[in-house]
């Protein structure tokens, strides 16, 4: 994850200095990242929320959902926006081989976009974490940063500048995603293992004031009985 975090830093750092804005005018991809995978809390509602809201901002975006469980809750509000999903992720920790493939993919679907927004859970802790963004800007949008001149770089470098970009964008989400969901599912386990000991405990306490209480009136009748004689 410090290594997504690195080089999702860098990347950021590049558009900042660069002074890239997205146009008004402009067409925006909202890429969610979630998993397949539940017993997380509300993990997954989480980026679904701050997915919804992003889509109120821009009513004509497009949207990618990487994972089942934020497809099925923004398939409810917001289906029509839908473009493209992936499933089978959060089985395994997420490699950069995948992000890249995920990325291909929205490429090579011609999904046309003037900035990506990447929508994913940052991981703070073991016991916290927070919906974030990561700004992908396309070639088009770059080649009109304020302070683009001061980069030389060809055309051709720019088109995979923008491919390693969203691909890069994707892992660092994905890797923080599973952090978040394997922080989370500890927690709830704990939780869950906690409140279960709990019930036992109450339960055992039931049954064993229930057991001397039979015991009880059976030795009363026993000496009741052996007093009457």
């Amino acid at each position: 994850m410090e290594v997504a975090r690195t080089f999702g830093a860098t990347q950021t750092a590049l558009f900042t200095n660069a002074d890239t804005k997205p146009t008004e005018e402009g067409t925006t991809l909202i890429i969610t990242v979630s998993s397949d995978r539940g017993l997380c809390g509300g993990i997954h509602s989480s980026v679904s929320k701050a997915s919804r809201k992003h889509v109120e901002d821009k009513p004509n975006a497009q949207v990618v959902v990487l994972g089942d469980k934020a497809k099925s809750q923004l398939s409810r509000t917001n289906r029509n926006n839908i473009r493209l999903s992936f499933n089978q992720l959060g089985k395994a920790t997420p490699t950069y081989a995948e992000a890249c493939a995920i990325a291909d993919t929205i490429l090579k679907e011609k999904i046309e976009f003037d900035q990506a927004i990447i929508v994913y859970n940052y991981f703070r802790s073991v016991i916290s974490y927070e919906a974030e963004t990561i700004p992908v800007y396309a070639v088009s949008t770059f080649s009109k940063s304020g302070k683009f001149d001061a980069y030389e770089i060809e055309d051709d470098v720019l088109e995979n500048l923008q491919e390693f970009a969203l691909a890069n964008s994707i892992y660092w989400g994905l890797a923080e995603g599973h952090a978040s969901e394997m922080a989370s599912k500890r927690s709830a386990m704990e939780n869950a293992t906690k409140n279960a000991g709990e019930m036992i405990d109450k339960l055992t306490l039931t049954y064993n004031r229930g057991r001397q209480a039979v015991i009880t009136s059976e030795l009363i009748d026993i000496i009741t009985g052996a007093s009457a004689i």
